[in-house]
């Protein structure tokens, strides 16, 4: 079979696309803000901004790093424990806002485990589902086995607690197994089970119940509960079809919370309007069908799931930030890749991008 000569072109600039896009919008939803509190409207997108350099130099590197090295039991299982390690870790820092998500060194920089767990979760079940496609009905020695590492990393990730980032995880982990062959009756059984769990998840604790009850009704509390969803639905309203303009949002001055990570999209829909919100989710649309096309052309089981896994994940990222922003979906802290200001996601997301870029090389 012929291969390529050099990776997916339109995946590589879509990427290089969104971070410049990212690095814009973070820029004028964070200036106001870092002015005020650090006395420097760059301190935000400056940190961005170099890591999402490095995220380039990895993406760069890794796409010429041949994905069979990721096969080995030696790589995996030594990816397995470091991230576990990092996942406990994160536990043995100061918290913030009552969450523990990352690990501190000094007043340098944070990292979020959280963000590395995506990338390993989805080679680790490639590596373990691709000489088992003819045994996806032994539940017990191959979904069971393939369940404990997911099982394991949500589990950690809840306790952070980070809910939105365990679903992605749980729904890349359906989605890889199903494409390995899974039938559905075990999705529907695994499921059945976790069901009661999500509802003691969203509804036993306090402030998740809360945001439950104001997604079902937006107006009872706007000043309280509600107040982050109101506002992201003012500056998605009053942005119309062209936008305010660039940097002429008002909702991101102290009215809109998290306007530079987890509500971002609110603010490119203000200040870019419709069309503007509407090309980003463009640029989202084609990284996944090049990303889906490579992996549904590759004849190797391993390369094709990571490829699936990989594109999924960002997928997945992207609908549930864009249907929290519009209030589609209770609120929930998940970034927009690519594009929302947190260093640790955008370094992963490249590197992840890095992976499928090699695996790219491989199909015709």
């Amino acid at each position: 079979m012929a291969k390529r000569v050099g990776v997916d072109r339109w995946i590589f600039y879509t990427a290089l696309l969104l971070v410049v896009v990212g690095l814009a919008m973070v820029f004028s939803a964070s200036a106001v803000v870092a002015q005020a509190r650090f006395r420097n409207p760059y301190a935000f997108v400056g940190k961005q901004a170099l890591w999402a350099f490095f995220g380039v130099l990895s993406m760069v590197g890794l796409m010429n790093v041949d994905y069979n090295r990721y096969k080995s039991t030696r790589f995996i299982y030594t990816a397995l424990a470091i991230t576990t390690v990092l996942l406990v870790m994160v536990f043995f820092f100061r918290d913030s806002h009552n969450t523990h998500r990352w690990i501190r060194f000094g007043g340098l920089f944070t990292f979020q485990p959280s963000e590395i767990a995506k990338p390993v979760l989805i080679l680790f079940l490639a590596w373990f589902l691709h000489t088992r496609l003819d045994a996806m009905r032994d539940w017990k020695n191959t979904l069971l086995r393939a369940a404990i590492m997911p099982v394991l990393f949500m589990f950690l990730v809840v306790r952070q607690p980070d809910l939105g980032t365990a679903l992605v995880l749980a729904g890349v982990t359906a989605m890889l197994l199903l494409l390995a062959g899974m039938e559905w009756k075990y999705l529907i059984g695994a499921f059945a089970v976790a069901a009661p769990i999500l509802a003691g998840l969203l509804f036993w604790v306090s402030w998740r119940r809360q945001r439950m009850l104001v997604f079902l009704h937006p107006d009872s509390d706007p000043q309280g509960a509600g107040f982050h969803i109101n506002q992201s639905l003012i500056a998605v309203g009053t942005g119309g079809l062209l936008g305010r303009g660039y940097m002429e949002g008002m909702q991101k001055l102290f009215y809109l919370p998290e306007a530079s990570t987890d509500f971002i999209f609110a603010n490119i829909a203000e200040e870019l309007g419709f069309i503007g919100a509407m090309c980003i989710v463009a640029l989202f649309v084609v990284l996944g069908v090049r990303g889906l096309r490579v992996a549904f052309r590759c004849q190797d089981p391993f390369a094709r799931l990571t490829a699936f896994g990989i594109t999924t994940a960002i997928l997945l990222q992207a609908f549930f930030n864009i249907s929290v922003v519009l209030s589609l979906l209770p609120t929930k802290g998940i970034p927009l890749p690519f594009i929302s200001s947190g260093g640790t996601s955008v370094f992963f997301t490249l590197t992840s991008i890095g992976i499928l870029l090699n695996i790219s090389k491989n199909v015709d």
